[in-house]
């Protein structure tokens, strides 16, 4: 009875680390657009193309159905849900208020957390000058993320993480689909720098405010540039 126990959990260890690899590799085609929004497949036509097995796909896609990254449509396969520019707008409101508190309260850090932080941030922002004049934006892209990411995950508050991780993967799509179309990429380094100094010198309101300006100004940037370009959805 123990060795038949001992085959059964590992066997649900197998299936659950299948599951975990089909949602890792969903998840990653869906944030960087090699599915398009809107685009609609079986789980079969969608395990083919990642190169893993059908049935942890549909399990993986009922976690990003929670995460609204994708719909599953009876009989009719898996949708990658789309967003409209009011979702972009409500992704903004969030990122707006939860970034905002989150660089207040890193600068409240003790002095040695703060320094690290804000040379992680620094290196991040580094990381997107380099990228941008070298003319890769995906990297750009990427490095962006990882400033965000950062703040986020670091100023001490766990539960800021988990709730913007939805809308942070709904704001990395819209990135780099709009990458091409904005005209003020390096405004960003300058706002993450100020940020990043704020934190380091354990001004808080200031580093709130640095945060706050910089969301709304990418946010006041993108909804018009997706309406002048006639963009219904990303």
């Amino acid at each position: 009875m123990a060795a038949r126990g001992k085959v059964i959990e590992q066997a649900n260890e197998r299936g659950a680390s299948l599951v975990d690899s089909a949602y890792a590799a969903l998840k990653h085609a869906i944030r960087e657009s090699v599915f398009a929004p809107g685009y609609q497949a079986s789980a079969a036509e969608l395990a083919l193309r990642l190169g893993v097995s059908r049935t942890p796909v549909h399990e993986a896609a009922l976690r990003l159905q929670e995460e609204g990254l994708v719909r599953i449509l009876p009989k009719r396969g898996i949708l990658i849900c789309a967003l409209a520019p009011q979702d972009i707008a409500e992704i903004y409101e969030v990122l707006i208020a939860i970034e905002a508190g989150a660089a207040e309260l890193a600068a409240k850090m003790p002095e040695a957390g703060r320094i690290v932080l804000a040379d992680d941030l620094d290196r991040a922002t580094d990381a997107m000058a380099q990228a941008l004049a070298a003319g890769d934006l995906t990297a750009w892209g990427r490095a962006d993320e990882a400033f965000h990411r950062l703040l986020v995950e670091r100023c001490g508050n766990g539960r800021f993480a988990r709730i913007i991780q939805t809308v942070n993967d709904q704001s990395h799509r819209a990135r780099m689909l709009t990458l091409r179309l904005r005209p003020r990429l390096p405004s960003s380094e300058a706002e993450h720098r100020a940020t990043s100094d704020a934190i380091r010198h354990g001004l808080s309101g200031l580093a709130r405010e640095a945060a706050r300006r910089h969301r709304i100004r990418a946010r006041d940037e993108l909804l018009p540039l997706i309406e002048s370009v006639g963009l219904r959805h990303l």
